[in-house]
Order: structure tokens, then C-alpha cells, then sequence
């Protein structure tokens, strides 16, 4: 069974390029535009993994971050912060709200493919 990514991001362009990248690695993607769709998704097929946009409308990732973490049935997902924000604050205001790894914008492919086999195991 193929692991679930859940991409989390409002700009079209990011969605379009991660969703393909995820999915040549063999990942079944979901893909929310807004906090309250990932809240949304989450409840309906719970992923293995978010990549989490920090800056998205009507909730930030920050918020969705501290949601998923907090909902006992979601614990397990990992999550991925992927934003332009990497002032050590943010970085370390979304690790502590629970989120697994923290990159910043822009970031090499590779690298955020190898970030995420070794969160769900594959490394």
C-alpha cells in the first residue's frame, strides 16, 4: 500500500510541481488550497504525511500544525513545514508546535524527497 501525502499550499504553481514530484515517487496526493481544507481532508482519509505551507488563508499552518498534533486519531502523521518564513522564530515556533521537519522556501527537490522517505520510514 502506497503512503498518503496530504500537500498543503495555495500557490498553484508549488501545488502542481510538489504534487508530481510526489507522486513519481510512488505517493498517493491529496491536495488542500486553505487550513480549513486540510482540516477537512484529514477527517476524511487521514495522510501519512503534510507538507504544510505556514502562510495559507483562513487557517495558517501554524494553526493546522498545532490541530493535527493535537487530535489524538492524527498524531502519527508527520508533518513538513514548507514556507518562505525561516527566521529561526518561525522555525522554531513550528517545531515546537509539533511539526516533524521545517524547510524553507526555496527549497532543492531532492532534498525534500529525502525528507520525507526518511519520515515515513523509507531511509
Amino acid at each position: 500500500m502506497s503512503k498518503r501525502i496530504l500537500i498543503a499550499d495555495d500557490e498553484p504553481n508549488i501545488v502542481i510541481s510538489l504534487e508530481f514530484l510526489m507522486k513519481r515517487e510512488g505517493f498517493e496526493v491529496a491536495v488542500a488550497n486553505d487550513g480549513e481544507a486540510v482540516l477537512k481532508l484529514m477527517g476524511e482519509k487521514t495522510p501519512d504525511l503534510v507538507l504544510l505551507d505556514v502562510m495559507l488563508p483562513k487557517k495558517n499552518g501554524f494553526e493546522v500544525c498545532q490541530q493535527i498534533k493535537g487530535n489524538p486519531a492524527w498524531q502519527a502523521t508527520k508533518v513538513v513545514m514548507l514556507t518562505a518564513k525561516g527566521r529561526d522564530t518561525e522555525v522554531a515556533k513550528g517545531l515546537a508546535l509539533g511539526a516533524d521537519a521545517y524547510m524553507t522556501k526555496p527549497f532543492a527537490t531532492k532534498d525534500l524527497v529525502v525528507q520525507v522517505k526518511k519520515l515515513l520510514g523509507f531511509a
